[in-house]
Parts: structure tokens; sequence; C-alpha cells
């Protein structure tokens, strides 16, 4: 069984930075992809960004500039950085992760419970 487990601040100010981690726990052969996810009230839940376990990013357009994914594979960890945090960042933000139980079967994905992150004027 894997588990994601995401923290962070949840409340901050307009301005400020911000640093999510989600730590992947459980037994496992590695760690494909690791991505994170947000959802605004009201709305759909959107892509943010995505760290391949070969150390590719990807970023949606809108996330470009302001988020930073990273990971340490020796802690089985992903983090967010978000800088310049806005209002409508107000989210829940949810881990991601694309694992191979075994090599050479495909990965399975899981999902983190999510963690708030309210931003304040």
């Amino acid at each position: 069984q894997v588990q994601l487990l995401a923290s962070g601040r949840g409340l901050v100010q307009a301005g400020w930075s911000l640093s999510l981690s989600c730590v992947v726990s459980g037994r496992f052969y590695i760690i494909c992809v690791a991505a994170w996810y947000r959802q605004a009230p009201g709305k759909q839940r959107e892509f943010i960004a995505a760290d391949t376990s070969g150390g590719a990013t990807n970023y949606a357009d809108s996330a470009e500039g302001r988020f930073t994914i990273s990971r340490d594979n020796d802690k089985n960890t992903v983090y967010l950085q978000i800088d310049s945090l806005k209002p409508a960042d107000t989210a829940v933000y949810y881990c991601n992760a694309n694992v191979r139980h075994t090599a050479g079967r495909p990965p399975n994905s899981y999902w983190g419970q999510g963690t708030q992150v309210t931003v304040s004027p």
C-alpha cells in the first residue's frame, strides 16, 4: 500500500512564499512521476506541475514563473514552492504519484489527502 501525506502552512498572506511537501511511503520500486494539482472552491481540480524520475519537469502554463516542483528521491518527498502568493492561489493542493511496484510493471496512480492553502489579501 502506498500513501501520500501532504503538508504545508495553511494560512499565508499575499506576497509570501510557501513550500508544500508530500511524503510518499509504502512499498514500491520507483516513483515514476510526482505531481501537484489544486482545486479551488467551485472549480475543477487542475494540474500544476510534474517531476519525472529522470529529473524532467513540466508545468501548466498558468504555473510558469511562480511555482517550482522538486523532489528528494532519498526521502521519497516531492515539494512545491509557490512564490508571490495571491488570493487566487487559495485551494486544496493535492499531490499525486505514479508508482511502479516492481520493475517492468505499469505504474499505479496514488493521491494524497490534500492540504488546504488559504491566501489572505
